[in-house]
C-alpha cells in the first residue's frame, strides 16, 4: 500500500500540519506500507506531482482551517488535482483529511471537512474520514510530547481509530477532538502569544484597536 502524506500548510517550517502528520506516520509503519511526504505551500501543483499522488492507494491531507473553510493556495490545488483525477480511466485512491483550527473545539473543522467530501465526489475518489482538530495552534508548542500522554491524549486515541481504517482503506464517521487540556488556560495561552506576536512587531496592545 502506497500512503501520500500531504502537508497544506502555507508554513514552510514548524507548521502544526506537519507535526500532526509527523504524529499519525507510526500508526501506518507497516511492513506491506510505503509512506511518502508531500508538501503543497503555494497555489499551483505540477504534473509530476499529480501523476506521483495518483499512483498512491491513500491520500491525507491536512491543513489549518482558514474562515471556517480550506487555504485559497489549498483550493487552487484542488481545482487542478480534480480535473487530472477526472482524466484518469481508473482510479481506487481513499482520501483522508486532517483539519486543526485554532478554535478550542474540533467540530469549527466540520465544514472544511465537508469540502473535502465534496471534492472527493466531483474527484472520482473514495472518501474515508476526516478528524477535526481544535486547539491547533498549541501543537508546534508540545511537539515534544509524547504522544498519548498530557495534552495529547486525545489524539492517540483518534490516531489509533483512523489509522486502522487507512490502512483498510474503509469510511468511517469523522472525528472531532480537542487537547486535554482546559479551555480557559488554552485562552489565555492565546492571549499571550498575541501581546507577544505585537511587541515583537513594535506595537502596543492598544495599537490592535485603533481606527483609521
Amino acid at each position: 500500500m502506497k500512503i501520500a502524506l500531504v502537508n497544506c500548510s502555507p508554513k514552510i517550517k514548524n507548521s502544526a500540519s506537519h507535526c500532526i502528520l509527523q504524529e499519525l506516520k507510526p500508526f501506518l509503519s507497516k511492513d506491506d506500507t510505503k509512506i511518502y511526504d508531500y508538501s503543497l505551500n503555494k497555489p499551483k501543483i505540477n504534473i509530476d506531482e499529480m501523476q506521483s499522488l495518483s499512483e498512491c492507494n491513500v491520500l491525507i491531507f491536512a491543513f489549518p482551517l482558514y474562515v471556517d473553510a480550506i487555504p485559497s493556495h489549498l483550493l487552487n490545488c484542488l481545482i487542478e488535482l480534480e480535473k487530472f483525477f477526472r482524466g484518469l480511466k481508473k482510479n481506487d485512491i481513499t482520501v483522508y483529511a486532517l483539519v486543526n483550527c485554532g478554535f478550542y473545539e474540533g467540530r469549527q473543522n466540520h465544514i472544511a471537512i465537508e469540502i473535502m467530501k465534496n471534492w472527493c465526489v466531483k474527484s472520482g475518489l473514495k472518501w474515508g474520514q476526516g478528524v477535526g482538530i481544535g486547539a491547533g495552534g498549541m501543537i508546534p508548542s508540545i511537539k515534544n510530547v509524547k504522544i498519548g500522554h498530557g495534552p495529547k491524549k486525545n489524539l492517540e486515541k483518534a490516531f489509533k481509530l483512523l489509522s486502522t481504517n487507512i490502512l483498510k482503506c474503509t469510511s468511517e464517521e469523522d472525528i472531532f477532538i480537542t487537547a486535554n487540556f482546559p479551555r480557559i488556560l488554552y485562552k489565555l495561552a492565546a492571549e499571550m502569544a498575541w501581546r507577544k506576536a505585537i511587541r515583537s512587531n513594535g506595537l502596543k496592545r492598544k495599537d490592535l484597536f485603533l481606527r483609521k
